[in-house]
């Protein structure tokens, strides 16, 4: 009876064990191969856990992504089709998820992909064990100009710094997978951006951005808790030089890429994405494409039809977004100013 109650206890140990082994399985697997309504069962920190996240941010309390936002994240979605994408936005709640899936033709899109994850962004969560909560529970939104900027800046470090993965922002359209792990994106030479980096979990770099993100803080001068912060802490630790041609420089083990990896086409010259080319650029140096709606202020969106090199760009890495947000846009204008004639 002795040895057959401890064979018992084997056994249950082991189909315990089996147990276990299996729910890891199925988390880290995310399901891609079940139905996409599976995703709503996650949270925010199991997906995140699985670790080489796509992180997008909206720190506005809008609701409905724009077609630009859309296509970002459908193409970071295609690129890294094995990759959790996922979108924090302020705006949302838990309680509105749901029906903003069904309300909503950008999240009904996006939801259906199946690794984009929507998720509610909650700050104060965000800023847990890390040294942005302390500023977090000081500062006064209401008297900061750029807070939706700063808010954002600070939200990216904190997810990067816990989970490690890419952040990009919601104005960069991917199209081929990027190679380096520990990444910062040059906007010119010796000038770090930030609206996309990657790093792994942990890293120290991230940690001494958060730092001085604190340390330096004034939320009245635009970029210095983005693209000035990043920067400056590069400089501490690498001797930055010009680039030459299409080289990539590395320091510390950490790669300064390129400016042609994701700004070929220069901020002053944004409008030039809105414009038709005579030949259109291969684009055979870059990673990914920054449209700079920063400087666009939404002011031109892509037009089916017009032939432009941001149409292009939709055709090829977001053609849902393009046929389901832009033509059927169109097509339901053109119906209804038919019928109202």
């Amino acid at each position: 009876e002795a040895r057959m109650l401890k064979k018992m206890q084997i056994c249950l140990c082991f189909f315990f064990v089996s147990g276990i082994l299996y729910e890891i399985s199925l988390l880290s697997s995310w399901s891609f191969s079940s139905m996409p309504m599976s995703k709503h069962f996650l949270t925010p920190e199991q997906v995140l856990n699985l670790g080489k996240s796509i992180i997008f941010l909206e720190t506005t309390e809008r609701l409905e992504p724009p077609p630009l936002v859309s296509c970002s994240v459908e193409s970071a979605a295609r690129i890294y089709e094995d990759r959790p994408v996922i979108i924090f936005m302020k705006g949302l709640t838990s309680d509105t998820a749901l029906d903003l899936y069904s309300s909503y033709a950008a999240f009904s899109l996006l939801s259906s992909m199946k690794n984009v994850f929507i998720f509610p962004l909650q700050m104060e969560a965000v800023f847990q064990e890390t040294p942005l909560l302390q500023w977090y529970n000081q500062v006064v939104p209401e008297q900061e100009k750029n807070w939706v900027h700063v808010s954002s800046d600070a939200s990216r470090l904190a997810l990067i710094w816990k989970y490690g993965g890419i952040y990009m922002d919601t104005d960069v359209i991917s199209i081929r997978p990027i190679p380096e792990e520990s990444f910062l994106a040059a906007q010119k030479s010796q000038f770090s951006s930030n609206g996309i980096f990657g790093f792994p979990a942990h890293h120290k770099f991230i940690w001494d951005c958060m730092e001085n993100f604190v340390l330096k803080y004034n939320g009245n001068i635009w970029g210095n808790q983005g693209p000035f912060l990043m920067t400056r802490m590069l400089k501490t630790i690498c001797n930055l030089t010009d680039f030459k041609g299409s080289e990539d420089h590395s320091c510390q083990n950490i790669s300064f890429l390129n400016p042609q990896r994701f700004y070929p086409i220069p901020y002053p010259a944004w409008g030039r994405y809105y414009e038709v080319w005579d030949k259109s650029p291969n684009f055979n140096h870059s990673y990914a494409l920054h449209l700079w709606n920063f400087m666009n202020h939404n002011r031109k969106a892509v037009v089916a039809g017009s032939n432009t090199l941001a149409e292009k760009l939709y055709k090829a890495y977001c053609p849902t977004t393009y046929k389901d947000l832009i033509q059927n846009a169109e097509l339901r204008d053109f119906t209804y100013s038919e019928d109202a004639a």
